[in-house]
């Protein structure tokens, strides 16, 4: 009778390729983080770093997205640095450059990459809206958060088009 050996597996290359980026993407920037407690308080934490513009880590929440901007990107894997992307990262750091946020939720409460959404406030100056004021951020008004703060946004929005600042300046798209 004859002798049946286990049948080797083979990997397709794609396959092979997914895995090893996504071991490298897990090497990179770790675990995922676990989702934020649905009852997570609003309150006063450390920023521990200034991701970019729009993206903090927080001590005891990991990373928190700012709630309702999108600032150019400055370090994105793989991609190149955004024109005002590094500006939009020095005007994050220096809103907090006493290290200290009270955070304020709304009804999304996690994005799709397990970040933490907010409004991020030093004093009565909120980050969210003061950045998208400078010209370094948009307004994304698709997702679903307060109509109170998307009308202060888009008119955030509007003071800095008008004004020309940031990415609204005329030398935006030569950067």
């Amino acid at each position: 009778m004859a002798r049946r050996y286990p049948r080797r597996m083979s990997y397709s290359a794609p396959a092979l390729l997914a895995v090893v980026v996504l071991a490298a993407l897990r090497w990179l920037f770790g675990e995922p983080a676990a989702p934020p407690p649905a009852n997570l308080p609003e309150g006063n934490y450390s920023v521990e770093r200034v991701v970019d513009g729009d993206t903090l880590l927080v001590r005891d929440l990991g990373r928190v997205r700012l709630m309702g901007i999108n600032a150019p990107e400055s370090v994105k894997p793989d991609h190149p640095v955004e024109p005002w992307g590094r500006e939009a990262s020095a005007f994050t750091k220096q809103f907090f450059s006493q290290g200290k946020v009270r955070l304020q939720f709304d009804r999304e409460r996690v994005d799709q990459y397990g970040r933490t959404l907010a409004y991020a406030w030093v004093g009565d100056k909120l980050l969210n809206e003061e950045i998208i004021r400078a010209g370094l951020a948009r307004a994304e008004m698709q997702y679903h958060y307060s109509q109170a703060m998307k009308k202060r946004f888009r008119e955030a929005q509007d003071e800095a088009r008008q004004a020309k600042r940031g990415i609204w300046s005329s030398s935006a798209g030569q950067r």
